[in-house]
């Protein structure tokens, strides 16, 4: 969760158009786990006929969470770009049981309730007519392109390697994204070069590849509930490198979110999901 928050404050620092942002960073990433798979001698292949659709999708989706993400940074600031997108949580949960034969939890759902009040209280203000507004329905958007692409992969994870997985996911957002090129204009390109490898390496390649790993161990739902930490992480990054200041309302959001993603946390170690005890018994 720490290494995939600093996607706020670089998305705020990288003053490029988010296209070819997220096309740099795609192509950062799918050489560098491209590396990583081929040392540690795992296997490329995956079953095209049976997993070839959903992880072309997949990719898509990402593509189109990036960058829609990114827009909601350069619009509005890091606690509202994050916190647009963390309504995804409550989204996971409303998704999952339409693609698993399982029934609404009260808590996910009720959990999910109380992040969305700390989103809310931790934007400031709610007008159709600024820049924050447009950033908010961008994050939206990212949210909800990032819930479905979760959603959808948490039943293909456990026979893919996250790795193998994200190395084609960027591959997929990099063809996606190849006419950035030649639509957008590339100016302090190379001054930005630090960034975007950055991102490229420890946002995408190590945080990515962690979060999908995760859903190995949890319920989707889970998983996305316990990730409500992302914009706490986010809004301290933002405070230290950029010098943007929380308000009183952002900062009661975010202990909302906090108490939140405890609470879930308490809650698994309680009563794990039965696929973590299966795999602790295996």
């Amino acid at each position: 969760m720490l290494c995939v928050s600093t996607s706020g404050v670089l998305g705020r620092i990288i003053a490029l158009p988010p296209p070819l942002t997220i096309w740099s960073r795609s192509i950062i990433a799918f050489v560098l786990l491209g590396g990583y798979v081929f040392l540690k001698k795992i296997s490329f292949q995956i079953n095209f006929r049976k997993n070839g659709g959903v992880v072309f999708l997949s990719g898509v989706l990402m593509a189109a969470h990036w960058v829609t993400y990114f827009f909601a940074l350069q619009w509005s600031n890091v606690a509202i770009g994050m916190l647009s997108l963390f309504t995804y949580p409550i989204l996971t949960v409303l998704m999952e049981p339409f693609f698993f034969p399982i029934r609404y939890q009260k808590r996910h759902l009720g959990l999910g309730v109380l992040i969305l009040l700390g989103v809310f209280l931790l934007a400031p203000s709610y007008n159709l007519d600024n820049d924050i507004t447009k950033g908010i329905l961008m994050g939206l958007i990212s949210s909800f392109c990032y819930s479905l692409r979760n959603v959808m992969l948490k039943k293909r994870i456990a026979s893919l390697d996250g790795s193998v997985l994200m190395f084609y996911q960027m591959g997929i957002s990099a063809l996606l994204l190849l006419p950035a090129l030649y639509y957008f204009e590339a100016e302090s390109f190379q001054a930005k070069l630090p960034f975007i490898f950055l991102l490229g390496i420890l946002t995408t390649a190590i945080g990515h590849t962690l979060f999908l790993n995760s859903f190995k161990h949890f319920s989707i739902g889970t998983v996305s509930i316990m990730s409500g930490i992302q914009p706490i992480y986010g809004i301290l990054l933002g405070l230290f490198f950029l010098n943007e200041i929380p308000s009183y309302r952002s900062i009661l959001g975010g202990l909302l979110i906090i108490l939140t993603v405890l609470i879930e946390q308490r809650s698994t170690r309680s009563t794990p999901d039965k696929k973590v005890s299966l795999n602790k018994k295996i």
